[in-house]
């Protein structure tokens, strides 16, 4: 039986609307993303639900709808939602759900990147420890243990957006998906099962049936895979009706590639198909910091240049800020060596305050693009030489409208140029926007935003003695521990990620009287305090992207039965690279050298203690710190825990931990941790890398908040300050 071309076009309409019935439908094409049919240019702003707690949402996000934000983009976190097998947890700030309806509530739209592997600076890459002991697990690569448990997560956390109904396609405000993260960067490691794994990863996703599109950022082969959410009868029937033709609409809708970095506009490939838009899912704000390294500031100018030439280059519609609001990596969430605060040089600081002008001159950009938003849809741009390195991007419709983005890329001199029988001065590294081709709405160079200063106020101090005890935490000996080996174990795979801490303890027999020897501890990082027979006798830690260093020193060995112990503790774990399950941390070799010979005790019996004491017995936790034996504080020694209470700051103003006086360590606020601190690890300019520390105005009651700090180092806590946040009324740059 023959079928008219009307009535398979028919058909296919009526499934289209099944799909997207109850909701919008959200598409594509060549020129953007499409909403109920409606070309859409998009600005985005990461905001990730567990780097600030539930009572900060409704401000974040209404601080960046009104900053000209459509969309808020986070990842989602598997090892904070499943912590062992099976076993899931969304509450407090890991109520995604309720992130995504206030969202919703205040009219924005949603880009959920569910990854599930994430990079993001968060430990482990978003991965949960209890994979890597998945018998023959291979990571992010085309390996069955590795993609069960994958589309186990990934099904998990569409089926809860389905059943809250937070897809576009049923009328919530999740308009794009994304599946994996940057994978291109480690693709090639894999071999030939990078490939497959793409594709894979890819079918699964679209076989979600979620209504909305899937992204890959970073992509640049982003496969366009079986529509799996239609029956197969369904598609053979499609097939048999329209052929290649209607085949190739279904899947250009569905897999779309993206651009991460600070200069898209430049960089950028460009879509791997014209029927997808250009999409940039991480235009970086400023960018990570780390322990020992300055902050990487990014100036408004530079940020607003290339979102607008991105436009005008790449006819990208739809780019996202990462990171809108860093916000803070509470308890042990930060990756390697990465600092508890996260990105707070993005527009909304950590602590949720506007930085000006960052926020007030990209908000003046998405309103000028906002401006002739219409005629940029409307057709793709004509490129005008206007000299050495100046353009225009002219964007001129059939109606009549007109709209132009004057760039120049000349970054010494401003120039004058000539367009439309009209003069343009354009300062240097900049572009000017026309929404009419005749009137310059803004330019990305000149700044009308007044600045503003952050400014700390103290308003605790805990300068008395009084004030502060302290419990010294045990140093294990081989005798006690448990857990024995006969080679040195890998760190992490010991820990399980339960704590940064691992014990390596041994004993060593000295047959003469106390003599000078060397001892020589090999670590792939990333910290090591060495004790013989309980006194400390060195500390050295590694670096970022150059974990492994050798501590060595002088020890005296007493006659007779000597305990070594050496502490080895892990900052965060690595986040990125090919075959994250191989990655190994911890003590490596240890040699012993004396006048006579060289020991080598690696191979000796090895007790391990995984953890300290005080973690043990939950000092830090509001019940169970009553239960320790505390001291009134004294001498400053490594690994001493110390506690105090305080009373919270009057008024609304953010709060703050001033700890420049402390060495590393971690700190907790009523049981809940703000995150681990390393005041000691300085710059090349000789200040530390982060001072204050978040405690969110959630974390506190009113009186008697207890203050706990497990210092590893020697600090002094007679300096820390509980400190009030705010900023200075606007000013012009001077």
């Amino acid at each position: 039986m023959e079928i008219s071309w009307s009535v398979a076009v028919a058909l296919l309409v009526v499934m289209m609307v099944v799909v997207t019935t109850g909701g919008a439908n959200v598409s594509y094409d060549g020129r953007s993303l499409m909403i109920d049919g409606e070309r859409k240019i998009l600005f985005s702003g990461s905001i990730h639900y567990p780097r600030s707690t539930p009572d900060m949402w409704p401000s974040l996000i209404s601080k960046a709808k009104e900053g000209g934000i459509d969309v808020i983009e986070t990842y989602v976190f598997w090892n904070l939602h499943e912590p062992q097998p099976g076993q899931y947890d969304f509450s407090g700030r890991r109520d995604i759900v309720a992130f995504m309806k206030q969202i919703q509530a205040q009219g924005l739209y949603v880009c959920l990147r569910i990854g599930p592997y994430i990079e993001g600076e968060w430990t482990y890459g978003g991965f949960p420890f209890w994979l890597h002991d998945v018998p023959g697990v291979v990571f992010r690569s085309n390996n069955e243990p590795f993609k069960f448990y994958m589309q186990n997560f990934t099904t998990k956390i569409v089926n809860l957006m389905k059943s809250e109904g937070l897809y576009a396609s049923q009328g919530g405000p999740i308009i794009l998906s994304q599946i994996e993260n940057e994978y291109q960067n480690v693709e090639k490691a894999f071999g030939e099962d990078g490939p497959p794994y793409v594709s894979w990863a890819a079918e699964m996703a679209v076989g979600l049936q979620t209504g909305v599109p899937w992204c890959m950022c970073k992509q640049d082969d982003a496969p366009d895979p079986v529509v799996s959410y239609l029956t197969f009868f369904t598609l053979r029937l499609i097939k048999l009706l329209l052929l290649h033709f209607v085949k190739d609409i279904f899947l250009d809708m569905l897999q779309i590639n993206a651009c991460n970095g600070l200069r898209c506009g430049e960089t950028f490939t460009g879509p791997n198909s014209p029927n997808k838009p250009s999409i940039w899912t991480e235009n970086w704000t400023s960018f990570y910091q780390v322990y020992g390294q300055n902050a990487t500031l990014r100036s408004a100018e530079d940020m607003a240049y290339h979102v607008a030439l991105f436009i005008a280059r790449k006819n990208g519609t739809f780019i996202n800020y990462y990171m809108y609001h860093g916000g803070t990596n509470f308890g042990r969430t930060a990756a390697e060596y990465m600092i508890t605060s996260y990105y707070d040089q993005a527009p909304l600081d950590e602590y949720g305050l506007i930085r000006q002008p960052k926020w007030g001159h990209l908000k003046e950009l998405h309103e000028a693009v906002k401006l002739c938003s219409e005629t940029i849809l409307s057709v793709f741009p004509s490129m005008q030489s206007l000299g050495e390195q100046q353009e225009a991007y002219v964007f001129s419709g059939d109606s009549g409208a007109c709209a132009a983005f004057l760039v120049n890329m000349d970054n010494t001199k401003s120039v004058v140029v000539q367009f439309q029988n009209s003069s343009y001065e354009l300062p240097r590294k900049s572009i000017s926007i026309l929404p009419d081709c005749k009137t310059v709405a803004f330019n990305t160079a000149k700044v009308s935003t007044q600045f503003n200063t952050r400014i700390t106020i103290p308003a605790i101090k805990f300068d008395a003695a009084e004030k502060w005890e302290q419990f010294e935490e045990v140093i294990p000996q081989f005798d006690a521990t448990t857990l024995r080996s006969d080679v040195l174990l890998e760190h992490m795979n010991t820990t399980k990620d339960v704590s940064d801490y691992l014990w390596y303890t041994f004993s060593i027999q000295q047959d003469s009287m106390e003599q000078q020897s060397t001892l020589s501890v090999k670590s792939l990082g990333h910290v090591l305090h060495a004790f013989v027979n309980g006194e400390h006798v060195g500390s050295l830690h590694g670096r970022f992207r150059n974990t492994a260093f050798t501590l060595e020193g002088a020890v005296s060995l007493n006659k007779g039965t000597n305990s070594i112990s050496l502490l080895s503790a892990t900052v965060g774990l690595p986040d990125s690279g090919s075959f994250l399950e191989c990655r190994a941390l911890g003590v490596e070799s240890v040699i012993i050298q004396d006048s006579k010979e060289a020991k080598n005790i690696t191979n000796l019996s090895w007790g391990y203690q995984v953890g300290l004491l005080g973690e043990k017995l939950q000092i830090y936790s509001l019940e169970e710190s009553k239960s320790v034996n505390w001291s009134s504080l004294g001498s400053s020694q490594p690994l001493t825990w110390y506690k105090s209470v305080f009373d919270a700051p009057k008024g609304d103003d953010p709060v703050a931990l001033n700890l420049g006086s402390m060495g590393k360590g971690e700190a907790w606020v009523n049981g809940q941790s703000i995150g681990r601190y390393w005041v000691s690890f300085r710059t090349l300019a000789g200040i530390p890398s982060q001072t204050w520390y978040n405690v969110p105005r959630s974390f506190l009651q009113p009186g008697d908040n207890l203050l706990v700090l497990f210092e590893e180092e020697t600090g002094n806590p007679l300096d820390i300050t509980v400190d009030t946040i705010s900023v200075t009324k606007p000013s012009l740059r001077k």
